[in-house]
C-alpha cells in the first residue's frame, strides 16, 4: 500500500486539495497521511487544523513554522524553519510520494525536503503564470516534481513546454472544482450561523451583497494598506452590504490587516462583515449568491469560472492567469472599482465556464498515485 502525505499550510492550501484527501483516504491501494504546518495550525487564520479534523481527516504531524511579522524576512524565514523541520517528520512517516499544492512559501519548504530524501514529489495547480514571485516558485517547483496535476489546459501546455515528459503530467483539473460541484447543489445559508462568527453589520442575504477578498502582493510589499484601502472605499461608495475576508499571511499581510482596522474605525457604521476564514461550502454558496466578488484571490478566477460570478480582479495578483468572461481586470483605483462593479450589477451572473476543471479532479489524482509512476529519477532534455 503506497503511503500517499499532504502537507496543508493555509486555508486556501486545503480547500484546493480536500477532495484529493477523500479520494486517496477511500482509495484500497493507498494510504493518506496528513502533515498540517503554518498559518493552518494558528487560530489567527481561522484554526484550519481544527476544520481538518472535523472534516474526518487525523493530522499525523503538526509543525509551527509561521514566524511573526508578515515581512519578505519573516516568510523567507518561515520557508527555513519549515525546511528545517519537515525532514524529521518525512523520515518518521516514510511516505512513498508527497504531494504538495501550488506556490506558497511552505510548498517551496516541502518541495525541498521531499526532493533532498528522494521522496517522490506530487504538484498540484503547476504550469500557471500570475506575474508575481508565485508564478517563480510555482515553475521551480514544477522543475522538482516528479509527478503533475494542472488543473487546466493551459497550464498543461506549459508544463510540456518546460520540459517535463508527457507520461509525467495529467490534466485533471482543479480539485477546489470538486467542492464546488458538490456545495452549490447544497442546503441554503443559515443566517444565524453564518453572522455569529465575524464581527461587523448583519444583513439580508436575500438582497445584493458584495464579497472582498484580498491578499498583499509580496512584490509589492509596503502597498498593501493603500491597495485595501481603495477596494473597501469602493465597498463603502457603492452602498451595498458586504461580506470581507482577512488576508493571508504572506509577507505584506499586517499592512492589509491594518488598512481593515482603520476603515472600521472611520466607518462604524458601515455595511460589511469580517470574517477571519469562512468553511469552504459557505464560502461557495456566498459565490454564488453575490452581485460581485472584489480583490485579488484566485477563487475568483478559478472558482468565479465555474459558478459564474462576476469578479473585479484588482491588481496584479493574477496577472495572466487564464480566466473567463465573468472577470474584469482593474487597477488598485477606487473608481475603476467602482465602475467595473458597476458594469457587472448591469450584467449580472455569467454562463458556468469549465476552465479548471469538472468537478472530479480528486478522484483522478487518487487513480494516478495507485497506478504506475515515473521513478524518481527525472530525464533532461536540452
Amino acid at each position: 500500500m503506497r503511503k500517499i502525505c499532504s502537507v496543508i499550510g493555509s486555508r486556501a492550501n486545503y480547500s484546493s486539495i480536500k477532495s484529493a484527501l477523500r479520494a486517496i483516504q477511500n482509495h484500497p491501494d493507498l494510504e493518506l497521511q496528513v502533515v498540517v504546518t503554518a498559518s493552518a495550525v494558528l487560530d489567527r487564520y481561522g484554526s484550519v487544523a481544527t476544520l481538518i479534523e472535523e472534516d474526518g481527516f487525523v493530522p499525523d504531524a503538526s509543525i509551527f513554522s509561521l514566524i511573526e511579522g508578515e515581512t519578505p524576512v519573516t516568510m523567507a524565514k518561515s520557508t527555513a524553519l519549515g525546511l528545517l523541520e519537515l525532514p524529521t517528520v518525512f523520515s518518521q512517516l516514510k511516505p512513498d510520494v508527497v504531494i504538495t499544492v501550488g506556490d506558497r512559501f511552505e510548498t517551496m519548504a516541502t518541495t525541498l525536503a521531499a526532493v533532498y530524501m528522494n521522496i517522490r514529489l506530487a504538484h498540484t495547480m503547476g504550469g500557471e503564470v500570475s506575474g508575481t514571485v508565485d508564478e517563480s516558485i510555482r515553475h521551480a517547483i514544477t522543475k522538482f516534481a516528479h509527478i503533475h496535476f494542472p488543473a487546466c489546459s493551459d497550464a498543461y501546455e506549459r508544463i510540456l513546454k518546460l520540459g517535463e515528459r508527457e507520461e509525467t503530467v495529467h490534466n485533471v483539473g482543479c480539485p477546489r472544482m470538486d467542492l464546488v460541484r458538490e456545495y452549490l447543489d447544497s442546503s441554503e445559508i443559515d443566517e444565524r450561523e453564518l453572522f455569529d462568527d465575524g464581527v461587523g453589520s448583519r444583513f439580508d442575504l436575500r438582497e445584493p451583497f458584495l464579497m472582498l477578498s484580498q491578499h498583499p502582493v509580496t512584490t509589492e510589499f509596503g502597498a498593501g494598506e493603500s491597495q485595501i484601502q481603495a477596494s473597501l472605499e469602493a465597498v463603502e461608495e457603492l452602498g451595498m452590504p458586504a461580506i470581507a475576508l482577512w488576508p493571508n499571511p504572506d509577507a505584506g499581510s499586517e499592512d492589509i490587516a491594518r488598512g481593515m482596522r482603520k476603515y472600521r474605525e472611520k466607518y462604524r457604521d458601515s455595511k460589511i462583515h469580517f470574517f477571519k476564514n469562512l468553511p469552504i461550502h459557505l464560502y461557495v454558496k456566498l459565490m454564488q449568491r453575490t452581485a460581485c466578488l472584489i480583490g485579488n484571490s484566485s477563487s475568483g478566477i478559478r472558482e468565479g469560472a465555474f459558478i459564474g460570478t462576476p469578479v473585479v480582479n484588482v491588481g496584479t495578483r493574477q496577472h495572466a492567469r487564464q480566466r473567463g468572461a465573468n472577470v474584469i481586470d482593474v487597477s488598485n483605483h477606487k473608481d475603476s472599482i467602482v465602475n467595473a462593479v458597476r458594469q457587472h450589477l448591469t450584467h449580472g451572473a455569467y454562463l458556468q465556464d469549465p476552465i479548471y476543471g469538472d468537478g472530479y479532479a480528486g478522484d483522478r489524482i487518487a487513480t494516478v498515485l495507485a497506478g504506475s509512476m515515473p521513478m524518481i529519477q527525472k530525464t533532461i532534455t536540452y
